[in-house]
């Protein structure tokens, strides 16, 4: 039997670290497991990440030499920053005349508030020439007797003429410091933004080349030979020495760990994921086969990071019941006198907050002669949290108890426990209320989701989801208490990730290289959009990419006049086992289901190896039929969705002058502009999404340059759908 190599995800959290195994070819999971995150010992993190790795390889039998990829997610830069635990930044402003006005303004950097009663340390220095030697070094002479032990160099318009910000850190060289031009963190206009961003990475790269160093070190120790790679907050993963350079990526990547690997594992296609945890849940969504990205918001302000969009409510599977009390009893801790009750909410306290356990995991006798009563978790919290005091002690009722009550944690789950406990935990309450137990462990659920449902329902209508395809997928340990009841208020499909309390250190391990490259370029030709295209391509590659699987997306808003490429791969080509790859019948079954029609009713359009396009037509009253299409790969998942769209199968040589007919066809003109259609190919294994790109004539050279260094007899598959 081959023994496949594997690939290790480390997910380092505030209290455990989590590391699993994953198997390099069928992506299944062989392992999982749990330490304490060791900040406090002489190596800090990276303690407790080596420890992880240990154990892990000894669990599932196997040596170092077996790792195929390596990549760890760390909270580090998060906390940083949460907590005001950061370095002093040296600023060192650039320019004359007005230029000096713009960049003597930046000093007001050092008001920015990172926690209560603690702002970012910042010392700021001028220099009205980049070129003079001497001039530098004293800045840079000042803002180190000021504490810097950072540097920053920033200059208006760096973005388009950068060798004044390079000329800096050159003779500052010498103060051996840290040191970074704010145009290398980002080339999008903006001096202050820009700047900003800048400061904030500046403010973190000490600790973090200090972890970098010591993780590195080892994890070479240990005998891993392959990269090793971090976890970034846009969803992908890249190199240590790219880490280095702007750790700034690795704040906020904790969410995106957890969307990462329902991507990769549930094969999302369109819809919202939601990991919840103990106290909160954070919901993503995924559009189109991809992860939602915008610019992050820091310390208050906005910024040139680009994270995962990730909305966070309050309510999680250690969220504790609220009610209300009955006249008179406002105010005051105790127990709640006979009399109407009602539930008024769930959290924001959690029963980790409280220091209280669980109701439902308690012994049955620990629950013997329960009584509901009211207490504040915090001293300042109002007194309508509602606790059960037992001959066991106190005890918190959480929306876990209702979820378990209810029958809705499924066997084997993170959150599971006996249903019979969770009963008894949740009768005094229902006594209260006056009513049966799972009408009480409802209106629990009920007061938990519907603050999730708010957010779920905004977030859809944001990103124009479609209702026929989305689902709702939860992931994290107390996935089970939110997701199934939340599927039922909203009546769309809901499930529960494979191994959703490790969803986060999966997604570490399946995690794709990815790079972000983004140009402010008015007017961009088609030579300086594949520009951009390819830098972006060889970014990736140099971390380690494989480079034959490399896929760029690539995006031009003309109203910004930004060009996007976001590029991803892996480091290694997968070759996956197609043992279970799903049959006809099955693939034409989900694309049936996701078209909302009979079996009988879908057509097969079109096909590549990996990739099966089925169509159906739906015929509307005085108006042209509408064709949906869905894409539906091996394992039968379905890929793509169009909710009208034309279909039109080639091979690479007859591409080219197909696809001009087909564009220029479904190219629409009116007061708004050249509107090119959404174009997509299915190319091999890959579907390349053109679909950012607005002008037809860039727009085919981005087609072309998709297909080539292709043999010209390969099928390909063209996917339009014209923009109203």
């Amino acid at each position: 039997m081959t023994t496949h190599r594997i690939r290790v995800g480390i997910d380092v959290g505030g209290t455990f670290t989590d590391a699993v195994a994953v198997d390099a070819t069928t992506l299944s999971l062989l392992g999982q497991v749990k330490v304490p995150t060791s900040h406090h010992h002489e190596d800090g993190v990276a303690h407790g990440i080596v420890e992880a790795l240990d154990r892990l390889l000894q669990q599932v039998g196997r040596d170092p030499a077996d790792v195929a990829f390596l990549a760890h997610g760390t909270t580090q830069a998060t906390n940083a920053l949460l907590e005001g635990d950061v370095a002093t930044v040296g600023l060192i402003g650039i320019g004359t005349g007005p230029g000096a006005v713009l960049t003597r303004r930046l000093a007001a950097l050092g008001r920015l508030e990172l926690a209560p009663g603690k702002r970012l340390p910042l010392a700021y220095a001028h220099v009205a020439d980049p070129d003079d030697t001497s001039a530098v070094r004293a800045a840079v002479e000042q803002v180190t007797a000021a504490g810097a032990e950072v540097l920053v160099a920033t200059e208006p318009f760096a973005v388009d003429r950068p060798e004044g910000e390079q000329s800096v850190l050159e003779a500052a060289r010498s103060a051996g410091l840290p040191m970074t031009a704010a145009h290398e963190i980002t080339s999008l206009y903006g001096l202050h933004k820009r700047t900003r961003t800048a400061v904030v990475n500046a403010a973190i790269l000490p600790r973090m080349l200090a972890t970098a160093d010591l993780v590195d070190a080892s994890i070479t120790k240990a005998g891993i030979t392959a990269p090793l790679m971090v976890m970034r907050c846009d969803g992908g993963v890249m190199a240590l020495d790219e880490m280095r350079r702007r750790p700034l990526l690795t704040v906020l990547s904790g969410p995106a760990a957890g969307v990462a690997g329902a991507l990769m594992q549930e094969r999302i296609s369109e819809g919202v994921f939601l990991e919840t945890g103990g106290t909160s849940t954070d919901i993503s969504v995924v559009r189109r086969g991809k992860v939602a990205v915008r610019h992050a918001t820091m310390l208050g302000k906005s910024s040139y990071l680009n994270a995962l969009d990730v909305r966070t409510v309050g309510v999680g599977g250690g969220s504790m019941v609220r009610v209300d009390l009955p006249r008179g009893d406002q105010g005051h801790e105790g127990q709640v006198r006979d009399g109407q009750v009602r539930v008024t909410a769930v959290g924001p306290r959690s029963a980790h907050i409280a220091g209280l356990p669980y109701a439902c995991f308690a012994d049955p006798a620990e629950l013997r002669d329960a009584t509901l009563a009211t207490v504040r978790p915090m001293p300042d919290d109002p007194a309508d949290y509602a606790v059960l005091d037992a001959a066991g002690g106190r005890y918190a009722l959480t929306m876990t108890c209702a979820a378990n009550a209810l029958g809705r944690v499924p066997e084997g789950d993170f959150a599971r426990c006996d249903q019979e406990v969770a009963k008894a935990a949740i009768a005094p309450l229902a006594a209260a209320l006056g009513v049966d137990v799972p009408t009480a462990a409802a209106r629990i659920l009920d007061a938990g989701a519907e603050q999730v449902k708010s957010v779920v329902d905004r977030i859809v209508r944001d990103y124009r989801l479609d209702a026929d395809t989305a689902v709702l997928v939860g992931g994290g340990g107390g996935a089970a208490t939110v997701t199934p009841h939340l599927a039922v208020l909203t009546g769309m499909e809901g499930r529960i990730a494979r191994h959703n309390e490790v969803i986060s250190p999966i997604g570490v391990a399946l995690a794709l290289v990815r790079e972000q490259i983004e140009r402010i370029i008015p007017g961009a030709t088609q030579e300086q959009i594949l520009a951009v295209r390819a830098e972006a391509e060889q970014a990736v590659v140099a971390q380690g990419a494989a480079a034959d699987g490399v896929e760029v997306e690539v995006t031009v808003d003309p109203q910004t006049s930004t060009v996007r490429a976001i590029a991803t791969g892996a480091t290694e080509l997968r070759t996956q086992d197609r043992s279970h790859s799903a049959d006809d019948a099955e693939r034409l079954a989900a694309a049936a289901a996701s078209l909302k029609t009979a079996p009988d009713r879908v057509r097969v359009l079109a096909g590549t190896p990996a990739h099966t396009v089925y169509g159906t037509e739906v015929r509307r009253r005085l108006r042209a039929p509408r064709h949906p299409v869905r894409v539906v790969d091996a394992d039968g998942v379905v890929r793509l969705h169009a909710s009208d769209a034309q279909v039109a199968a080639t091979t690479v040589g007859a591409a080219p002058e197909l696809l001009s007919n087909l564009v220029r066809e479904a190219t629409s003109y009116g007061d708004g502009g050249v509107r090119a259609p959404a174009l997509r190919l299915l190319l091999g294994s890959r579907i390349a999404d053109l679909s950012g790109v607005l002008e037809p004539q860039p727009l085919l050279a981005l087609a072309r340059s998709e297909m080539r260094d292709r043999a010209a007899d390969e099928p390909v598959v063209a996917v339009v759908e014209v923009r109203s």
